[in-house]
């Protein structure tokens, strides 16, 4: 076991709410009456989330679109963010500030309030919590997969892996390489598009296939995905190939923030989705080439060791 997940099961014996959902989502939902609340809290910290010479505007950008991500997973309509952030250089905080008002204000979200700390050390971490409303009950969770539906993703994935490549290496390279990594957008629309129709959904932050591990094991079923039915931008493509190596690595590296469903097999989908697997009886993960079984990778994806 990693060390989130151990600490994870030290936490969910006290989580014993309903709203918190055993742990097993990514938010909390809270019934109140004929409203229902979304909750989420995501923490990003230096050289973990953003590396050293990122833009302070891009890392407010992301800090808010991942949580949004979450909302966007439930069906949720946003009402509003806290901020949690550690306070230090000067220029770093107001281009952090400048970079927070522009994404709340393309998103029409309101910050509702927050906290600072000042910072001791050389890394900073920042954190926000993401209150929405549901659209749609009952509010989509992971666990609701079931033998015989179909698993569709939007969008493509692994631009942002890409995105992170050209970062790292300092290069302006693809201008929508570049944004998928510092800049995700959360498919809000996509997801209250989808609620009614998906039997489970969550979005993709740590890599397709750990993801859809974790939405088979809360689902208690088998989900098969066809590495070859993978959706790949041209730009990604163009970059980094259309082999079975780049494939795998789209899969498993993360920062992708689209959303992964599950719905039967003879659903009319509101919006466009690509179809890249089934679900099963059994449990656990299964991948296929061309219809033929393959080893799952080494790794599955992003993990907090």
């Amino acid at each position: 076991m990693t060390a989130e997940s151990t600490f994870i099961e030290m936490m969910r014996a006290m989580a014993s709410d309903p709203a918190a959902r055993g742990l097993l989502d990514d938010t909390a939902v809270i019934e109140l009456g004929d409203e229902t609340l979304i909750l989420t809290h995501d923490m990003m910290a230096e050289d973990v989330h953003w590396l050293h010479k990122a833009d302070p505007a891009d890392v407010a950008w992301k800090l808010v679109s991942v949580n949004l991500s979450d909302l966007a997973a439930k069906g949720a309509r946003p009402l509003g963010v806290l901020l949690g952030f550690m306070l230090g250089d000067g220029d770093w905080d107001r281009r952090f500030a400048e970079g927070l008002e522009r994404v709340l204000t393309h998103y029409a979200v309101p910050l509702l309030g927050g906290d600072t700390v000042s910072s001791r050390g050389d890394k900073r971490s920042v954190g926000l919590t993401a209150i929405g409303a549901a659209t749609h009950r009952p509010v989509p969770a992971r666990s609701g997969a079931q033998a015989g539906n179909l698993l569709f993703v939007t969008g493509t994935l692994g631009d942002a892996l890409a995105g992170f490549e050209l970062a790292e290496a300092e290069l302006d390279g693809i201008k929508e390489l570049s944004a998928a990594y510092n800049r995700p957008v959360a498919r809000l629309s996509d997801g209250q598009a989808l609620a009614p129709f998906v039997t489970a959904m969550m979005d993709i932050s740590d890599g397709l296939l750990l993801d859809a591990g974790r939405m088979a094991a809360a689902s208690k079923v088998e989900i098969r995905i066809d590495v070859d039915a993978l959706p790949l931008s041209a730009a990604y493509r163009m970059m980094r190939g259309d082999g079975i190596d780049s494939r795998l690595q789209a899969a498993s590296w993360g920062d992708d923030y689209q959303l992964l469903f599950t719905a039967p097999a003879d659903v009319s989908l509101p919006i466009a989705a690509t179809a890249l697997g089934s679900v099963g009886e059994g449990s656990g993960l299964a991948l296929f080439d061309a219809g033929v079984r393959i080893p799952l990778p080494p790794s599955l994806g992003y993990q907090h060791h």
